[in-house]
């Protein structure tokens, strides 16, 4: 398409208003509900100027941005009142609009009272896409969205030419990370610092965090864990011109959303749904099935009743079919004919720390192979061992972290994490908390005594068996335990 026929065909578009909105769901994990939604335009269907980033170039190269914004805003905000969607309504803006001299102030005000929306329920979400020179003027013409009763949002933190002057100069009521600092920070030890360093910067401007583009659980999990609250992203919802009232539809169970640890309650975190193929399947189409898919390790093979009996792994399928007349001969049989039945399979209910034994214990286990993941002993998934120990890996970093320098034993948000998880699964347990008096000062007098993992052992050895001797266990039901206490002396 020539530059001339596509500012043609913006002609026409901003002619005929024909622009699609769609509204993807922004989130409160705390309080499980919608917050509000962001509009996201798109061109018509059956024009090149379909995609938005084709669609804005064109315009910003056509002088015509400003005009644009207003024509995405106007459909955004009918069809928001159309949908009688509930919630703020995020309406992104570029700063190079707002300073284009051809901006008429006002109009988006007057717009909104025609639809009947309260400015009160409108975010400007600032998008910087070139840079911004002229602060003062930007500061003056948010102010005068401000002074209306807009909020103002500044979007992809992190990503933009002086996101972080904005902030500080423009000081927005909500900043959203760009999606590069949340895409895999469950793995990223630079990323997570990043996030929290945007978190202390936010809660000293009084500014509310979005973390967009979250499409892994593990990616909310984590962020959940650190605090973030507002949250967007294909995981949780896709743009769509219907997008769901039903934050409940949404967002996983809590218990998911919690803190992952070695002891979680199943494997959901390592699940990878791909397909499985039936033990006649003729070896043709499992490569097949791997030309197709380039991420594909591995293929887990199933009996009539979807049970596993064995696995065929690329590389060794490939090696096997690599020998001299191997294709001719092997292609039209079944896949049995060369399937590996030395396979791992997990049930979900089993832990994180468990599947790290058995990946363990397994001499020819590959760290490129993957394993199969049952429930009820019927295929659900697979899992990777890269997968597995990674997420140790990040475990070990976590608990280090938040141990208590003195003991190494878990500190506060350990515990309080258990606690929690304990109180969201409705677990019957018992909880002893053991507060030894004056134990500051004779640590400061006596420090060598926890210098050493044999002292420190001992003297943990001493405080169970004080326990021990003052406190009787009495059964209560054949599931749960009560503590009586038998008048404990005290000692200092």
């Amino acid at each position: 398409m020539t530059v001339t026929e596509q500012l043609s065909a913006l002609g026409l578009i901003l002619a005929h208003g024909d622009l699609h909105s769609l509204f993807q769901p922004i989130l409160s994990l705390s309080e499980r509900r919608i917050l509000g939604y962001e509009a996201l335009t798109r061109g018509p269907s059956n024009s090149p100027l379909h995609p938005p980033v084709t669609l804005f170039a064109v315009a910003r190269h056509a002088g015509r941005l400003s005009e644009l914004e207003m024509a995405c805003r106007k459909s955004a905000c009918r069809r928001f009142k159309e949908l009688k969607l509930d919630g703020l309504l995020f309406l992104n803006v570029s700063p190079e609009s707002l300073l284009d001299p051809a901006h008429q102030p006002g109009r988006t005000l007057k717009m909104l009272q025609a639809f009947g929306i309260p400015p009160s329920q409108v975010v400007i979400e600032l998008t910087e896409q070139t840079p911004t020179e002229d602060f003062n003027l930007l500061d003056t013409a948010l102010h005068h969205y401000r002074a209306m009763g807009f909020s103002i949002a500044l979007d992809d933190l992190g990503a933009g030419y002086s996101s972080l002057r904005l902030w500080s100069e423009l000081r927005p009521d909500y900043v959203k990370i760009d999606r590069h600092f949340i895409d895999g920070i469950h793995q990223d030890a630079v990323k997570r610092e990043f996030v929290e360093s945007i978190l202390k910067m936010a809660k000293a401007s009084r500014a509310q965090v979005i973390a967009e583009g979250i499409e892994l659980p593990e990616e909310l999990a984590v962020l959940a864990e650190m605090g973030v609250d507002l949250v967007q992203g294909y995981l949780l919802g896709r743009p769509q011109e219907h997008p769901s009232r039903d934050a409940r539809a949404l967002l996983p169970p809590m218990e998911s959303i919690g803190s992952m640890n070695e002891e979680s309650s199943d494997l959901s975190a390592l699940l990878n749904e791909q397909p499985a193929v039936n033990e006649d399947t003729p070896i043709h189409e499992v490569l097949e099935a791997f030309r197709a898919r380039a991420n594909l390790n591995s293929l887990a093979v199933l009996d009539a009743r979807q049970r596993p009996v064995g696995i065929v792994h690329r590389h060794l399928l490939s090696e096997a079919l690599l020998r001299p007349f191997a294709t001719d001969l092997f292609t039209r049989k079944s896949v049995n004919r060369l399937m590996s039945t030395d396979f791992l399979a997990v049930e979900m209910g089993q832990s994180l720390q468990q599947v790290s034994r058995l990946i363990t214990s397994r001499a020819r286990q590959r760290i490129e192979e993957d394993f199969i993941i049952i429930l009820d002993g019927r295929y659900r998934g697979l899992g990777r061992v890269i997968d597995v120990l990674k997420l140790i890996t990040e475990l070990k970093i976590q608990q280090a972290r938040h141990a208590n320098p003195l003991t190494l034993l878990p500190g506060n948000v350990p515990i309080q994490q258990c606690l929690a998880r304990l109180l969201q699964q409705r677990r019957q347990a018992v909880v002893c908390y053991v507060d030894i008096d004056s134990f500051k000062p004779f640590n400061e007098l006596n420090g060598s005594i926890c210098e050493n993992n044999e002292q420190l052992g001992g003297l943990i050895s001493m405080i169970v068996s004080t326990i021990e001797e003052n406190f009787e266990l009495i059964p209560k039901q054949a599931s749960s335990t009560k503590v009586q206490i038998k008048q404990p002396h005290r000692q200092r």
